[in-house]
């Protein structure tokens, strides 16, 4: 079985200020002072020695988590784009709160976010494609490396995309909501019976609920 760690990088401006990053890769969107802080949190609470390689998206957010988090383990490290982030099309950059207010016929006001039918307006990536380019990494990652554990560090959508594979694609695809940054979601491929198992979603270092 192959086991994945699937890690959100830390926090950055774009977070903090609410704006939809997408694909988005400049300065605003590299790791803040927030976000560094929490990567080493993480790297200080969990220990990535156990694992075997690192796979990450090729943004910097992503990249500079992986580089905190690795800091004493020194896996191997490669990159892969199907592990980046979703991209909203035109959305990109814009403020969550102004596309809420300006179309409030395409959010969940429970979760805040957008939802499926957002693609159509923003000329963006589908939930349904971002669910298939995960699962074509996972299945083809776990026949490559059939018994591994390996620490995969990309986005907040990427993850959520991750779960609805594993969980059999539910036709609500509101029922979860992205994970916290610096978060740990685990998922487990068996490749013997092509069985997915979420093993625990959202685990962040010194949570308080």
């Amino acid at each position: 079985m192959t086991d994945f760690y699937f890690v959100r990088h830390g926090q950055t401006a774009a977070n903090a200020a609410g704006l939809k990053q997408g694909t988005i890769n400049t300065e605003i969107t590299y790791l803040s002072e927030t976000g560094k802080k929490q990567a080493e949190s993480l790297r200080k609470g969990f220990d990535i020695s156990f694992a075997d390689q690192i796979i990450a998206s090729p943004l910097q957010r992503t990249k500079d988590t992986a580089a905190i988090l690795n800091r004493d383990a020194n896996l191997p490290v490669t990159y892969d784009k199907r592990l980046l982030e979703i991209s909203y099309g035109s959305w990109d950059g814009e403020k969550n709160a102004d596309l809420m207010s300006k179309y409030p016929e395409l959010f969940d006001h429970v979760l805040n976010d957008a939802l499926p039918t957002y693609a159509a307006v923003a000329d963006g990536e589908t939930f349904s494609h971002v669910i298939d380019r995960i699962d074509a990494f996972m299945t083809e990652v776990s026949a490559k490396y059939p018994d591994q554990k390996i620490v995969l560090i990309t986005h907040g959508f990427t993850i959520k995309a991750a779960v609805l594979a594993a969980i059999g694609r539910p036709t609500d695809m509101m029922v979860i909501e992205e994970p916290d940054n610096t978060s740990v979601t685990r998922i487990t491929r068996d490749v013997s019976n092509n069985s997915y198992y979420l093993r625990y979603y959202n685990r962040v270092v010194n949570s308080h609920f």
